[in-house]
């Protein structure tokens, strides 16, 4: 798969840096196959270790953690959503969005963003299927919690938490 990057992206190489090495010992028997290597590009303050983990540990799972008394809870051991006890009925794109609002809070998500986090980069749609996806999660999240999430005009989506 090859994804076109906007040429803005790679404008200032400056930012870019290594992000692991393999000392030259560690790269195996000299009549084992040459290990492949990847170029990837994250934007500048990405923790490369959130996206992938290290090599040979797996990432562990994201805790279930919202603060005390909050009504929306994310139990992504479990892959399930409740508000106020009650488990939502979410389809695996509702949850995976929700969930990743939940764990950013007051971060304004771009549709853009949200696209390549949620669908993934080889996609093809636009930013009205987030919008769907956004009402009918509103919808489930009931009269009571539905403003929990919060439409930043002409950029995208935040979760607020209660009483923020």
């Amino acid at each position: 798969m090859t994804t076109a990057l906007p040429t803005t992206a790679l404008s200032d190489v400056r930012h870019l840096r290594l992000v692991d090495d393999l000392p030259q010992d560690a790269a195996g028997d000299p009549g084992s196959p040459p290990l492949v290597g990847y170029l990837v590009l994250v934007p500048e303050g990405t923790d490369p270790t959130e996206l992938f983990g290290r090599a040979g540990v797996r990432p562990a799972a994201p805790q279930a953690r919202q603060a005390d008394g909050e009504a929306v809870r994310i139990d992504p051991a479990r892959h399930v959503a409740e508000v106020d006890g009650v488990e939502l009925d979410l389809t695996y794109l509702e949850f995976a969005l929700l969930a990743h609002l939940v764990r950013h809070p007051h971060h304004v998500h771009s549709r853009e963003r949200l696209m390549a986090e949620i669908w993934g980069y080889d996609h093809v749609g636009d930013g009205r299927t987030v919008d769907v996806h956004i009402a009918r999660l509103r919808r489930k999240l009931g009269k009571a919690h539905r403003d929990r999430i919060v439409t930043v005009r002409s950029v995208g989506y935040k979760y607020v938490p209660a009483g923020a």
